[in-house]
């Protein structure tokens, strides 16, 4: 007599109701780690960190001047520090954004007194000749294939030399003359460099255009087809041109934007100060790409946002600052500014890290 075994077929129960069973690629991620994901939320914990240690060991900080100080420096890295940001985001940097400030300042200047024009005569060719030394450095990264660290290093030796040699030769300084006194000048200087009263506090103008920037390069970052474009041709610029992205307009573009930037800033120098000195803007160009780096984008490119550079020049406004009025040594600054530096890309790579890790 044979015996057969059947098997019996097993049962399992369906999931409760409203229970999801989810495994580490489709686990949702803890809010704490969502948010340390954003490019932008260490350098805001760093700033804050740098504003409460300056309010303890430098009290004149707590003053409403002082803080308008304090911003109004920050105003003047962060306008720059805007298209910076967006060029890295896009893959590129610039190092000629410095000194391209002082050729704007220079061109607009010069023009208007030696030729004895309107001011706004010299802004409007200022604003061509930014947007033009922009453009060929675009151009010739995109052309070339170039690293642009190898472009813009030439063409801020280039625009270093002009700018000493062509003032030198117009003007018999190396500053130019005082245009005070020339038609315009009080109308230009009410739209880059006037100032405006809160509660008794002057604040300057380039605080409130510096927030409007970086509300506007956020929008569009985030919510616009050209933000897409530039965090694709940050990340691969291959891909990016294989679906579609047009990487020459983009790349181009965003070193006009750099461009604009450096008239925006020139022409407050210029009608802040009236006269401009031909060898200034050296280095500035570190500044602003530190204030980038700070604020969370990265050198490679494709990842970083218009808020966080808004913190990261804070912090060195902050540290300018406060460092003067806690009545220490100013040379300490650039060593400040290298631990900030150090400091935010490893706090960077470790808040990555951690985002991404299961």
């Amino acid at each position: 007599m044979s015996m057969t075994q059947h098997a019996e077929p097993a049962v399992t129960s369906p999931p409760a109701p409203g229970r999801r069973e989810m495994d580490g690629r489709t686990a949702e991620r803890p809010l704490a780690v969502r948010l340390l994901a954003r490019p932008e939320v260490g350098v805001f914990l760093g700033a804050a960190a740098v504003y409460v240690f300056f309010l303890i060991a430098a009290p004149p900080v707590r003053d409403g001047g002082s803080m308008a100080t304090v911003l109004y420096q920050s105003s003047t890295i962060g306008i720059m520090t805007l298209p910076v940001a967006l060029l890295m985001i896009g893959g590129e940097f610039d190092l000629s954004s410095g000194v391209a400030v002082i050729t704007s300042a220079l061109t607009a200047s010069m023009l208007s007194f030696q030729l004895t024009m309107n001011v706004w005569v010299g802004v409007i060719v200022a604003l061509l000749v930014s947007l033009a030394i922009g453009f060929l450095n675009g151009w010739l990264v995109v052309r070339t294939g170039l690293p642009s660290f190898l472009v813009t290093l030439g063409t801020f030796l280039i625009l270093q030399g002009v700018n000493l040699a062509a003032t030198k030769l117009i003007t018999g300084n190396v500053a130019t003359d005082d245009i005070s006194d020339m038609d315009g000048f009080a109308q230009a200087r009410k739209v880059f460099a006037s100032s405006f009263d809160v509660g008794g506090v002057q604040v300057k103008i380039t605080v409130v255009y510096w927030l409007v920037f970086a509300a506007l390069a956020t929008w569009v970052l985030l919510r616009t087809r050209y933000g897409n474009w530039i965090f694709a041709v940050g990340g691969n610029k291959d891909s990016a041109r294989a679906v579609g992205v047009p990487v020459t307009f983009t790349k181009i573009s965003l070193f006009m934007l750099v461009g604009f930037g450096a008239w925006f800033v020139g022409m407050h120098q210029l009608f802040t100060f009236n006269t401009v000195q031909s060898g200034e803007g050296v280095g500035q160009e570190l500044i602003y790409i530190a204030a980038a780096v700070i604020g969370g984008c990265l050198l490679t490119g494709g990842y970083g946002s218009a808020v966080g550079p808004v913190f990261g020049a804070f912090m060195f406004g902050m540290v300018n600052q406060g460092i003067v009025f806690a009545g220490w040594n100013p040379d300490w600054f650039k060593a400040f500014l290298g631990v900030m530096l150090l400091g935010a890309v490893m706090i960077n790579l470790w808040v990555r890290q951690s985002a991404t890790r299961r």
